[in-house]
């Protein structure tokens, strides 16, 4: 996996803790643990709790992420249109755009 550094390079002179926390922890650390989970799972649950949660823009990213790690964009509608029915519809009106940007119509 590679190294990320969008905390620090986003938020390093605001935040520097959240940004190390981010980049050295969420991602060097519990995203790099590939024996018991592997990436493209952990796109796919990340995916889940961000749509849940209606974070666009962090599901835009995580949609980008999903895709590097396998994620195809008929699994990506799957899993929206099943969510729909679990945490709402408007939720799938407002995600299906960013499939499209990240996946192309």
């Amino acid at each position: 996996m590679k190294r990320q550094t969008a905390g620090r390079r986003i938020l390093g002179e605001l935040a520097p803790k959240f940004a190390e926390l981010n980049d050295d922890v969420l991602f060097g650390e519990v995203w790099a643990r590939e024996q018991e989970l592997s990436p493209r799972d952990r796109s796919m649950i990340t995916i889940a709790a961000l749509f849940s949660a209606g974070q666009y823009p962090q599901l835009k990213a995580h949609l980008e992420i999903g895709k590097e790690h396998g994620i195809t964009k008929q699994e990506a509608v799957e899993m929206i249109t099943h969510l729909a029915f679990y945490c709402g519809w408007p939720k799938a009106w407002s995600a299906f755009p960013l499939v499209e940007e990240v996946f192309g119509k």
